[in-house]
């Protein structure tokens, strides 16, 4: 039975037809997969289905009735639940809370509080939950936030519900839990769409998938039974792309990073490393491996309490972040929302963020010139896709908001780029782009230091990788011994 409807949605922005004429169904019991690269209109068709965005033309039918949501509040009346990676929680308040928000039961006025106990804990062992109600959410780890998001939904009679990428910042354990519930949704006859960027679990969890490009919608493949991961690349970047990773070997040079005895938050033991020219040592490692942290310390963003870190032999002293640029050390965060775009300026203004002192008159009075030059010639290297430079970064896709970001980082002089989760949350033909980047980086002779949580990845593209466990740095692999057993076997905790 079709529970959703999309039935032939347009929604366009300034410049930008994000959706054409788009047109499917979610049944009830079905896990429905939304496919496709970035800027492809999942998002905007999650956000029609949540009712921040109203359609140009077309609707949605639920149980075959027409249905316009004005506002997400009409959405979540209707019983539908869209849970985005950034969770729409109040940290402040308690589980329970947020649970049932706008909704609390209450006597005389006044909130009941023993109710609100008794039917967030009845709601979260529905979810096998055992998360005290009266826990503050900013408490929680990620993924029992993700269960506090989904209660909340069911606490609303939720019969539609939307993932979108939400295993992204998941451990493996994590990830098979979420698996489980979606099972449970399933089987309630619930409707759920999955939108990911892992085909082996869009394979692993998903009935059927329809496949979105350029806002239209190419391809409906009703079973997954038989399709193969190239036929859904192919029909998602409408070209066969080979091997994504197309590494090849080079002779690395001279040591341009040594990272000597660090230690600060985050990290169990002093860390070593080294990255020469030309090469890419990858760290792999789980959720709370101490992965970032290394980075961050190594790049000034935290201090350390301990050891040192140089760049083309000289020690840098880092009091802040700008020393580590000074010295052609940089740094492409994980989060790239939080720590990477400033979503309310251009794409030039984010290009041009650190470098624009060396356009500057004087190292003060921005030269207008100057920033429109240097932030044509990065679009045009990197292949950013954007109307115009003027365009606000915030409206360009998760792909090419990272490409903007790498075109700043190399409006420096680069001698190490790290590169936190650079490929976390893009598509596979984005991802080919960026290993393109980053291989083309190592050639020139930069040093690459290149932190992943996806095994794949960083075998695919790594000359060497250290392997992190709990804040410590506990192997070292070649890529020709290096296998995916091999580094998980270390990167799990020895009670695993």
């Amino acid at each position: 039975m079709t529970l959703l409807r999309f039935e032939h949605v347009s929604k366009s922005f300034p410049g930008v037809r994000a959706l054409d004429d788009v047109s499917l169904d979610a049944r009830a019991g079905s896990v429905h997969a939304l496919l496709g690269e970035n800027g492809a209109g999942k998002s905007t068709l999650l956000k029609v289905l949540s009712g921040v965005y109203q359609p140009d033309t077309g609707g949605l039918l639920i149980d075959d009735r027409i249905t316009t949501f004005a506002r997400p509040s009409d959405a979540i009346n209707s019983g539908v639940a869209v849970i985005y990676q950034e969770l729409n929680l109040v940290p402040e308040l308690s589980v329970a809370e947020n649970i049932y928000l706008g909704h609390l039961p209450a006597r005389a006025g006044v909130v009941d509080r023993r109710s609100l106990h008794a039917r967030a804990t009845e709601l979260l062992r529905t979810l096998d939950e055992s998360i005290d109600p009266g826990t503050r959410v900013a408490k929680l780890p990620l993924a029992q936030r993700q269960m506090v998001e989904i209660a909340k939904a069911l606490s609303r009679d939720a019969r539609v519900l939307a993932f979108d990428e939400p295993t992204s910042s998941l451990s493996a354990r994590e990830t098979d839990r979420l698996f489980r519930v979606i099972a449970g949704l399933k089987s309630r006859g619930c409707a759920v769409l999955y939108v990911s960027h892992r085909l082996e679990e869009v394979f692993r969890v998903c009935d059927c998938a329809t496949v979105l490009r350029d806002g239209k919608l190419v391809q409906t493949f009703q079973s997954l039974g038989g399709v193969g991961h190239d036929a859904i690349i192919r029909s998602m970047v409408g070209r066969d792309i080979g091997d994504v990773y197309a590494y090849s070997p080079r002779s690395p040079g001279a040591e341009l990073l040594k990272i000597h005895r660090l230690e600060g938050l985050g990290l169990s033991e002093p860390a070593s490393l080294t990255v020469r020219a030309g090469e890419i040592v990858g760290v792999f490692g789980l959720v709370g491996a101490g992965r970032s942290e290394l980075l961050r310390l190594a790049f000034g963003a935290e201090r350390a309490t301990g050891g040192s870190v140089h760049v083309d032999g000289s020690a840098i002293a880092l009091r802040s972040p700008m020393d580590a640029i000074r010295a052609g050390l940089l740094l492409c965060t994980e989060d790239r929302k939080k720590d990477g775009i400033v979503p309310i300026l251009s794409v030039q203004e984010n290009i041009n963020l650190i470098a624009r002192r060396h356009g500057a008159v004087g190292g003060v009075i921005i030269r207008d010139s100057w920033e429109r030059r240097n932030a044509c010639e990065q679009i045009r290297a990197l292949g950013v896709r954007t109307p115009s430079p003027a365009q606000a970064i915030r409206n360009l896709s998760g792909g090419n908001q990272q490409k903007a970001i790498l075109a700043r980082l190399l409006s420096e002089q680069v001698r190490v780029l790290m590169l936190d989760e650079p490929t976390r949350g893009i598509d596979v033909g984005a991802k080919s782009e960026i290993y393109a980047i980053i291989r083309a980086l190592a050639e020139r002779g930069v040093g690459i230091l290149l932190v992943s949580s996806e095994l794949p990845e960083v075998l695919g593209v790594s000359d060497r990788i250290l392997v992190m466990r709990l804040g410590a740095i506990v192997g070292e692999f070649d890529r020709s011994n290096a296998t995916q057993e091999a580094l998980l076997r270390l990167a799990l905790p020895p009670s695993s």
